[in-house]
C-alpha cells in the first residue's frame, strides 16, 4: 500500500479536480458533471482548532474534567442536538434551502461544539487525526473500490468478488 502526506494527498486531489474541471482528462469523469462541490475554508487547520480548545481549556482550569470519557460523552449530547435541529424535518436537501438563517446558525454551532470536542477527544487519546484520515481512507479505497460499488451503498462484506 502506498502511503502519502498530506500536503501530496491535497496536490493530487486538486490536480484531479483541475482535469476534470478544464476537461485535461482523457475521459469526462462523473465528478466533472457535478455542480460544484461546497469547500471548507482553509484556516483554521485542525491543529489551530486544537490549540484554541487547549488554551481556552487551560485558561479555565478545566482539564481536571476534560478526561476521555466526558469528552466522548460531551461530544455524543452535541451530536444529539444536532440530530434536534433535524428530528422533525423529514429529508433534507443539501445546502438546506429550506431552512431559515436561525436554523442554519444554531446547525453551525452544534457542529462547531461536535468538532471541538472530536478534535479535543483526539488530542488526549494522542491520535493525529489527519493521518489517521489519510490512513482510513486508503483502508476504505481498499475496502471499497469504485470499480465494484459504484452506486450501491452495500456495506463492503456483502460484496462478491
Amino acid at each position: 500500500m502506498m502511503t502519502t502526506n498530506g500536503k501530496d494527498a491535497c496536490r493530487v486531489k486538486e490536480e484531479a479536480h483541475t482535469a476534470a474541471v478544464n476537461g485535461d482528462g482523457a475521459e469526462a469523469s462523473p465528478q466533472s458533471k457535478r455542480p460544484q462541490r461546497f469547500t471548507f475554508s482553509s484556516e483554521p487547520s485542525i491543529e489551530d482548532i486544537r490549540r484554541m480548545q487547549a488554551d481556552f481549556t487551560d485558561e479555565r482550569d478545566w482539564n481536571q474534567f476534560h478526561q476521555p470519557r466526558n469528552l466522548l460523552l460531551a461530544m455524543v449530547g452535541e451530536v444529539g442536538e444536532v440530530a434536534e435541529l433535524f428530528q422533525w424535518k423529514g429529508e433534507v436537501a443539501e445546502g438546506l434551502p429550506d431552512w431559515t438563517e436561525t436554523e442554519r446558525e444554531q446547525l453551525a454551532h452544534e457542529l462547531s461544539d461536535v468538532l471541538i470536542y472530536l478534535v479535543e477527544l483526539a488530542e488526549k487519546c494522542r491520535v493525529d487525526l489527519p493521518q489517521a484520515v489519510l490512513r482510513k481512507m486508503a483502508l476504505n479505497r481498499l475496502k471499497y473500490p469504485a470499480s465494484k460499488v459504484q452506486g450501491s451503498a452495500k456495506k463492503y462484506t456483502e460484496y462478491k468478488d
